[in-house]
C-alpha cells in the first residue's frame, strides 16, 4: 500500500514539475513537508490560509514577484498530494518529496538532488512554507542586503518581545565583546556563530557554561542567557550554492530531536571558514511563522490591516475590521485610482469581495454581501444587504450599469443582468453553462421569484413567479406598457409521492 502512495506521489511530482532554467542564477527552497500537529487540524500546516490564500502559495508568490529570474523548488512529505494541487504546474518550478521527516537539514538535501550541479552556479534561498506574511519587497531587501555583505551565507532574523519563555524560536548566537578568558573579540563581535534551537537550550544544565569556539576563540554562555535571547532564527536563508552543496551532506542529527538541523550550517560554515552573516528586515511582521491557531488568526488579521492601509484613502471600507477584499482586486483598485477618477466604491461590514471580480466607478455593497467568481460590475450598483453574488470558475455574471440587487437575493452562475434593471429582495437567480439566464434592460423582478436558465427581454416585470427555461418575451399592451408576469408557476412533477396524513 505504501509503495502504491509513494509511486502515485513521484508520477504526479513529475506530472506538476517544470524544468529548470539554468540560466537563472537564483533558486528558492520552500520547505512544505510537514503537517504540522502542534496547530491540531488535518489539513496541511502549509495549506492554512492568510486572508485567503494559502501560506505555502503566499511564500512562492513572495519569492517569485520578489526576485525576477528565479527557480523554484518545493519539497513536499506529509499531505504532499494536498500541496501540490494548491500550488499546481508552474514556470520553472519543480516537487521535491521528503518520505521521512528527518528535519529541516534533511528536506534541503532532498531539494538539492533537483538541481544539476554542473549547471547550477548562483545562490539558493530557502523559506518555511508557514510564513505566510513575508513579501515581495522582503524578498528584495534580503537579496540585496546578502549581495551587499559579500557573505557566503546570511540568515533572516527578527527580535522577540514576548516573554523569553514562550520563544520556541531558536536563538541567534553571536559572538560576544570578550571571550571566555576576557580578551577582546575585535572585529569579531557581533558575528554569528550558531543557531541553537529552543529544545536544546532546555536540554542544557543550569550550571554548566555552553562552550562555542569561533575563530579558535572559546565563548561562553548559560543556559539562562540563551533562553533570554530575543533575537531569533526566522528560518529564511540565502547561501553561496557551491558553498551549500559541499557542506549539506556533512549535517548530523546529534541533537535531542535526532533530527537533521539546517540551523547547523552556520557551524559547518564557521568551521569551514567561510563567512555568515545575519539581517532583519525592516517590517518585524514577516517573519511571523504560526504553529497554532490563535497566531494564525493574528496573521491574517496583521494581513487584512495592510490591505485597510492600502485602501483607506481610496474607497470607503465601514468597518476595518470586518471585511474581506482579495488581493487580486486590491491591485485592481490601486490601479484603478492612478488614473484620477474617484472610485466612489462603498464597502459595508462583514462584505467579501473574492478572487477575479472586478469593480467598477460607483459601487457599494451594503453589509453582508458576498461576492465571489468571475462577477464583473458596470457603474452606479447599488448591492444591498446579505446578497449573495456568485459564478463557478469558467463562468461569467455580468452586472449592467445602474442596476439595483435587494436584500437578500442569491444571484449565482452564468448571469447577464441588463443595465437600469431592479431586482427586489427574496429573489433567486441560477444559471448554468448549458441554460445561462439573460436579464434584459430595464428589467424588474420581485416577490419572492425563482429563475432558472431563462431569457426574460427588455423591460418585463416578474413578479411572485419560478420561471425555469422560459423565454418572457416583451409584450406591449394597449396603453404602450409591457405586459407584466405576476404568480406564475410551473406544474408540479412528483405530485403521486404526495399524500395526506
Amino acid at each position: 500500500m505504501e509503495k502504491n502512495v509513494n509511486k502515485n506521489i513521484h508520477e504526479n511530482i513529475i506530472k506538476l514539475s517544470s524544468e529548470l532554467n539554468y540560466d537563472f542564477k537564483e533558486a528558492a527552497v520552500i520547505l512544505a513537508a510537514g503537517h504540522g500537529k502542534r496547530i491540531k487540524s488535518q489539513t496541511s500546516k502549509m495549506l492554512h490560509k492568510i486572508w485567503e490564500i494559502p501560506t505555502v502559495e503566499r511564500v512562492y508568490n513572495a519569492s517569485v514577484n520578489g526576485i525576477d529570474r528565479i527557480n523554484i523548488i518545493i519539497v513536499v512529505g506529509i499531505k504532499a498530494y494536498d500541496v501540490m494541487s494548491v500550488i499546481g504546474r508552474r514556470k520553472n518550478s519543480v516537487f521535491a518529496y521528503q518520505e521521512s521527516q528527518n528535519g529541516t537539514g534533511h528536506a534541503v538535501q532532498v531539494a538539492l538532488e533537483k538541481l544539476d550541479r554542473d549547471l547550477f552556479d548562483g545562490i539558493i534561498y530557502v523559506l518555511p512554507g508557514d510564513m505566510g506574511l513575508i513579501d515581495a519587497e522582503t524578498m528584495r531587501d534580503f537579496r540585496g542586503n546578502f549581495l551587499a555583505s559579500a557573505a557566503d551565507m546570511m540568515v533572516l532574523t527578527g527580535i522577540y518581545k514576548g516573554d523569553p519563555l514562550n520563544n520556541s524560536y531558536g536563538r541567534i548566537v553571536r559572538v560576544k565583546n570578550k571571550d571566555y578568558k576576557g580578551k577582546s573579540s575585535g572585529r569579531d563581535e557581533g558575528k554569528v556563530i550558531q543557531i541553537i534551537e529552543y529544545k536544546d537550550i532546555l536540554a542544557l544544565e543550569e550550571n554548566e557554561p555552553y562552550i562555542l569556539i569561533y575563530n579558535n576563540r572559546e565563548y561562553a554562555f548559560s543556559r539562562s542567557e540563551l533562553i533570554e535571547t530575543n533575537e531569533f532564527n526566522s528560518g529564511v536563508y540565502a547561501f553561496k550554492y557551491k558553498i551549500l552543496a559541499e557542506l549539506i551532506g556533512k549535517l548530523s542529527s546529534d541533537n535531542v530531536q535526532k533530527e537533521i538541523y539546517i540551523t547547523d550550517l552556520i557551524s559547518l560554515f564557521n568551521n569551514h571558514g567561510y563567512s555568515v552573516s545575519a539581517s532583519s528586515p525592516e517590517k518585524p511582521y514577516v517573519v511571523m511563522g504560526f504553529n497554532n491557531k490563535s497566531v494564525l488568526k493574528e496573521m491574517d488579521a496583521i494581513a487584512r490591516s495592510q490591505v485597510y492601509e492600502k485602501l483607506k484613502d481610496i474607497i470607503e471600507i465601514s468597518d476595518p475590521e470586518d471585511f474581506f477584499i482579495h488581493e487580486s482586486v486590491v491591485n485592481d483598485i490601486l490601479e484603478m485610482d492612478k488614473i484620477g477618477t474617484p472610485l466612489d466604491i462603498n464597502i459595508g461590514k462583514g462584505v467579501y469581495i473574492g478572487k477575479d471580480v472586478k469593480l467598477n466607478y460607483n459601487i457599494t455593497f451594503n453589509n453582508g454581501c458576498y461576492v465571489d467568481g468571475n462577477v464583473q460590475f458596470g457603474q452606479n450598483i447599488h448591492i444591498f444587504q446579505n446578497v449573495h453574488l456568485s459564478c463557478f470558475p469558467a463562468q461569467t455574471l455580468k452586472i449592467g450599469n445602474h442596476v439595483e440587487i435587494l436584500w437578500g437575493d442569491i444571484i449565482k452562475g452564468n448571469i447577464v443582468i441588463g443595465e437600469q434593471s431592479r431586482i427586489e429582495s427574496s429573489v433567486n437567480m441560477t444559471g448554468s453553462d448549458e441554460f445561462p439566464v439573460r436579464i434584459g434592460r430595464n428589467v424588474l423582478i420581485k416577490g419572492t421569484s425563482y429563475i432558472f436558465g431563462s431569457i426574460i427581454e427588455d423591460y418585463v416585470h416578474v413578479e411572485h413567479s419560478v420561471i425555469i427555461r422560459k423565454k418572457v418575451k416583451a409584450v406591449p399592451q394597449n396603453d404602450g406598457s409591457i405586459k407584466p408576469v405576476r404568480f406564475y408557476l410551473p406544474p408540479p412533477e412528483g405530485v403521486d409521492a404526495i399524500e395526506n396524513i
